[in-house]
């Protein structure tokens, strides 16, 4: 059937902010869908709240909504564009993940959009009613004679202890209309069962649970199935999770295609799946059906369906190339599987030919426990990692480590992992509970329970991971022993079956006790080398045209390896991403990858990504003109740099825009004689190095707080003594505030010398120092000093950005942060312009910005962290790369600064440019939005070190308006009536007045701890008084957990005031209620509910707030 001609404009729903469940997976679907269904002409409006997506920028749609995803805003938008331009309007709700989903079924049942003549496309709300709802997707299931896990569906906690008497412990919760398996989890005994269930419905839009019987330890399994409205289904590719059931799947390592099914089970699976899709009734586009299978008896039953582009359908397109949203979105306009071209084989192929593979694909899940500290590290049925790596092998080995060293966590492959408890007596008990405890590293425990002399049954009966898998690890391990025994082959083939296997240089240098040079230079000498092999959806059938690339060492039965990379002539540019996405390190670092590929294609460059990060739009593979998706390692990027520089002239290397991760490989580029694009190395070097960069603020006359450098624990001692308390320590060369942190004390400061900086130590220099902690703080503070600067107690903080060419440098933005100096800028809300600063203030910022600029040589982007206190402007931090309020700056002005950026690093110059609007008429704040409900038992109080997982952007004309709408994007309930609870330290008393005299003008009413209650009444301010946690019943949690209070404002000063209100904090995120933690961010809270509650909140286009055209 052709496309549809009855509509005309569409409506795409993102994703919004980045968080653990739903991440940029969703940014690669959306910007697909827009690029697709834009040539086909058809009008695009686009809603997102997330200002680092390629989506929300100006030219991916029409209409450019970054405004909050909730019905009520998203309606406004429908009412403003439903008749802009004539023809129909549809909605396709299935490119956003859950939040799109929820948003669109609530547009539906509020009438808005049979209110407003909007058609559902891609998928009916019948079909998403079916497929989210436990109830009615457990009947669809037994209609077609498929089998679920037995449930009971439940409302109440006492429906739920009834349907105990049924299903029995262990029990699985999973809550309605979550994502990630937010708020369910495992119950192992009638307490955790009571806990789970009041979260799960708690968390469930719908207050429904599914309480189910436990499959712990059955085999899980994925299709990835696209339909079409003719009934065409074709199953894109098997995934199969190592881990067990019981650990959610986006936590689980998986491999694709599946590895341990025959074919009839496979065929039994994907009739199964198939079956899934027509029941519920997905007629156009993509679906992921979910399995689970006894080993015992084979018996399968059905887990779930998602009748959207999801995380999985992001990495079955990665890995077999076959782009899923693309077509998913084509398909939702009418069109049919034969009647769309397949890309990657260049149109040789229809989209309804069935992908096939011929490698292994290994995807494994990033954490960031130490991130929260009092978080257990171990895997349930809610989701926890916050990114994922991909890798490619010809076998299942060489994939594995290969996705093992992309993690960047230290590993360089399969390594030895301590076992705590080994060791001191009971070591089989000590390794089968490691075992059978799912963790991040329980995979690598397997490999150590191996090196012990355990067998694979053993493990297999410990663990419940496939005996397949078991049995592919023990032969690395055996490869290990050979080589530790041994040393390294001395002949080409020997040596080429080990690199089959996965081995890295270095990892091979670790186990022959040598440098890993020295392995590099043996393997060049024996001309061991990787062969490309291409991505074609097609196993080399027809020749791709597509240049998605991945390595392997595998040698064929006769000649030599082909290889398929086949690198052009041309002038060619090198783009490093920056690997799986963590905390500190996240989307906003691919937006400007991916805005240097656009930039210096369209100059006229070759374009060549190298990442390992599935869910990325830099790694769709029209993103780039060639793609290799391979770990950033040193050795991983100089072999492909050694395949390009065969042929064309590779002009340079573009490392400042991954984040830490390429700049950490810059030294090794740099010496192997790879041209590096932009600032120098040894300046980016100088910014880091906490000595050097010391010396050159006192050279250009600039302050800094009083600090001093620490090379050993013994020195940090000596130095806070020297300085005196309270302190900041920073590490060098880390991203996000890694080990950053605040000391009040003496226990804090022994508590980080102790237990924080052990976790920075590499596992190279542990194995050199087995038992010597402070040898092993000690060699990594030889190289990387600590750096401890007075910390300054109610200073403003200010990120400036700017660009430069080594001659002249642009200011792009001067942001001024709403929370206090202390916090992690990464953490906190910022406005653009500044709400508060002299324009005195200004141009002193933005002088000392552009000195610094100067004096380091910056070619491209610059961040500069400033503290402003008592008038005077102290420099915290310089960072000489592409920092991630970048995307953020470039919504704001209007200006695509990372594009300028790159054009400048080819050589360009800034004066090729139109100038930069620094000072727009509306105001953009930028709100941080954190992961603290899915860590039970971590204090949500905010501190110097990262730990929001992605960003929401408020755009208005005024900063109060712009304020609320960041809140609301970023999930916050603003009330616009009820009880505030108030209680603040001495020192914020009299400056909280204005706030709570605002908020009672608006008719809220006021509650407060004693101290806080008598001064405000002192003050004419009528509240009453509320015991604290300490002071007996009923108090404040009491209080929140009986829904009696809309707004928190909390400040402490201490570490006893701070234990005393943890519990608060954590009432007030578990039941929902938004919380201030810092005095300037209740005052901005308060002045947003004001614009809130006086007015409704406009919503406006991104192209209203720039013409097209404004820029160059």
């Amino acid at each position: 059937m052709p496309k549809r001609t009855d509509i005309s404009t569409i409506m795409i729903i993102g994703a919004g902010p980045i968080v653990i469940g739903q991440a940029c997976e969703f940014d690669y679907s959306g910007t697909q869908a827009c690029k697709a269904l834009k040539a086909e002409g058809y009008r695009i409006v686009l809603v997102n709240s997330n200002p680092a997506t390629i989506m929300t920028d100006p030219d991916m749609a029409d209409r450019t909504y970054i405004e909050p995803i909730t019905p009520e805003i998203v309606a406004k938008v429908i009412e403003k564009e439903r008749y802009a331009a004539p023809g129909g309007f549809a909605l396709l709700p299935t490119m956003g993940g859950q939040t799109a989903l929820n948003c669109a079924l609530s547009l539906e049942k509020m009438g808005v959009l049979k209110r407003f003549d909007v058609e559902m496309i891609g998928a009916t709300a019948h079909a998403i009613d079916k497929a989210e709802d436990r109830e009615l997707f457990r009947e669809a299931m037994t209609k077609i004679g498929l089998e679920t896990p037995r449930s009971h569906h439940v409302k109440t906690l006492p429906a739920a202890l009834e349907a105990l008497d049924d299903i029995g412990l262990p029990a699985i919760i999973r809550p309605s209309f979550t994502l990630g398996g937010t708020g369910g989890g495992i119950a192992y005994n009638k307490a955790e069962f009571i806990e789970i269930v009041e979260r799960g419905i708690d968390a469930s839009p719908t207050n429904e649970v599914l309480v189910e019987e436990s499959v712990l330890g059955w085999k899980e399994y994925e299709m990835e199935v696209v339909r079409d409205r003719a009934d065409n289904c074709i199953i894109i590719c098997s995934i199969e999770n190592i881990d067990p059931m019981g650990v959610h799947t986006g936590d689980s390592i998986t491999v694709a295609p599946a590895l341990t099914l025959t074919d009839k089970e496979y065929q039994i699976m994907r009739d199964a799946s198939i079956a899934v899709l027509r029941e519920i009734g997905v007629e156009t586009g993509g679906s992921n059906v979910q399995f689970a299978v006894d080993p015992s008896n084979g018996r399968m039953i059905v887990i779930e369906m998602n009748p959207r582009v999801s995380r999985s359908s992001a990495l079955a397109s990665k890995a077999t190339g076959f782009p899923i949203a693309k077509v998913a979105a084509r398909l939702a306009v009418g069109y049919t599987l034969d009647e769309i071209a397949n890309d990657i084989t260049g149109g040789a192929t229809p989209a309804s030919f069935e992908p096939t593979i011929d490698y292994v694909v290994t995807k494994i899940p990033r954490f960031a426990f130490e991130k929260f500290p009092g978080s257990e590290p171990i895997l349930t049925t809610a989701m926890k990692s916050v990114g994922e790596a991909m890798a490619i092998g010809r076998n299942f080995a060489e994939s594995l480590q290969k996705a093992l060293r992309s993690l960047e966590t230290g590993l360089c492959g399969l390594d030895e992992i301590e076992i705590e408890g080994f060791g001191k007596g009971d070591d089989m008990n000590v390794l089968r509970g490691a075992l059978g405890t799912p963790t991040p590293d329980r995979l690598l425990v397997v490999g150590q329970a191996l090196r012990l002399g355990m067998t694979a049954e053993a493990i297999h009966e410990a663990s419940k991971i496939d005996i397949w898998f078991i049995e592919r690890i023990a032969e690395i391990v055996a490869l290990e022993n050979k080589v530790k025994t041994y040393g390294l082959p001395e002949d080409a083939e020997n040596l080429r079956k080990l690199k089959f296997a996965g081995f890295s240089d270095s990892r091979l240098a670790t186990l022959a006790g040598l440098e890993e040079q020295d392995v590099r230079d043996m393997r060049h000498r024996l001309d061991v080398r990787p062969v490309y092999k291409r991505i074609d959806t097609c196993a080399a059938e027809f020749a791709s045209p597509t240049a998605y690339m991945y390595s392997t060492y595998e040698t064929p039965f006769i000649g030599s390896p082909a290889n398929e990379a086949q690198p052009s002539a041309k002038n060619k540019i090198v783009i490093l991403g920056g690997g799986p996405n963590r905390i500190g390190q996240g989307i906003e670092f691919d937006y400007c990858c991916c805005h240097a590929c656009f930039a210096l294609a369209e100059a006229g460059f070759e374009t060549i990504m190298i990442n390992c990060n599935p869910e990325t739009v830099s790694t769709d593979y029209d993103t780039s003109d060639r793609l290799y998706f391979e770990p950033l390692t040193n050795e991983d990027v100089a072999e492909i740099l050694d395949v390009e520089k065969s042929n064309g002239a590779l002009l340079g290397v573009i490392v400042q825009y991954g984040g830490q991760t390429p700049l950490k490989l810059a030294h090794g580029l740099e010496q192997a004689g790879a041209p590096i694009l932009g600032t120098p190395v040894d300046s980016i070097d100088l910014a880091e190095d906490r000595d050097r960069f010391k010396r050159l603020l006192d050279k250009l006359g600039l302050k800094q707080p009083k600090n001093g450098i620490a090379y050993s624990v013994e020195q940090s001692r000596i130095v806070v003594q020297e300085l005196g308390l309270p302190l900041v320590v920073r590490p060098s060369y880390v991203l996000g505030g890694r080990a950053m942190a605040i000391i009040r004390d003496q226990s804090d400061l022994d508590d980080y010398l102790l237990g924080t900086l052990p976790s920075l130590v590499p596992s190279e220099i542990k194995a050199r120092y087995p038992n010597d902690k402070t040898g092993q703080i000690n060699t990594v503070l030889g190289k990387n000093p600590l750096l401890f600067d007075r910390y300054l107690t109610d200073a403003i903080e200010i990120d400036v950005d700017c660009l430069a060419d080594g001659d002249e440098a642009a200011i792009a933005g001067v942001m001024e942060h709403i929370e206090e100096a202390g916090i992690h800028s990464g953490d906190s809300a910022c406005s653009l312009p500044p709400r508060s600063l002299a324009p005195e203030t200004i141009a002193a910022l933005e002088a000392q910005t552009k000195s610094l600029a100067m004096a380091l040589g910056v070619v491209g982007l610059m961040n500069v962290q400033f503290a402003l206190k008592d008038g005077e402007i102290y420099v915290l931090e310089v960072n000489p790369r592409a920092s991630r309020t970048v995307p953020f700056v470039a919504k704001v002005i209007g200006s695509p600064i990372a594009k300028i950026a790159a054009r400048v690093m080819a050589g360009a110059k800034l004066v090729d440019f139109d100038p930069l609007d620094t000072k727009p008429a509306h105001v953009g704040v930028k709100e941080a939005v954190f992961p603290f409900a899915r860590f039970p038992g971590v204090d949500t109080v905010l501190g110097p070190e990262m730990r929001s997982t992605g960003e929401v952007m408020g755009l208005d004309s005024s900063f109060d308006a712009a304020f609320v709408k960041s809140q609301l994007a970023g999930g916050a309930k603003a009330p616009r009536e009820g009880v505030v609870f108030v209680s603040v330290r001495d020192a914020d008393k009299s400056r909280i007045i204005p706030a709570v005299r605002l908020l009672k003008e608006v008719g809220f009413s006021i509650v407060a701890t004693g101290g806080t209650a008598r001064y405000l009444i002192e003050r004419g301010i009528p509240a009453q008084k509320l015991n604290k946690v300490s002071e007996g019943r009923p108090h404040i949690v009491d209080a929140i957990k009986n829904g009696s209070i809309a707004l928190v404002f909390n400040t402490t000063e201490g570490a006893q005031a701070l234990a005393d209100s943890r519990s608060l904090r954590r009432a007030a995120l578990l039941h929902k209620v938004p919380y201030y933690t810092t005095l300037a961010g209740a005052v901005a809270a308060a002045q947003g509910i004001r614009a809130y509650v006086s007015g409704d909140l406009r919503v406006r286009a991104l192209q209203d707030y720039f013409p097209p055209n404004a820029t160059k």
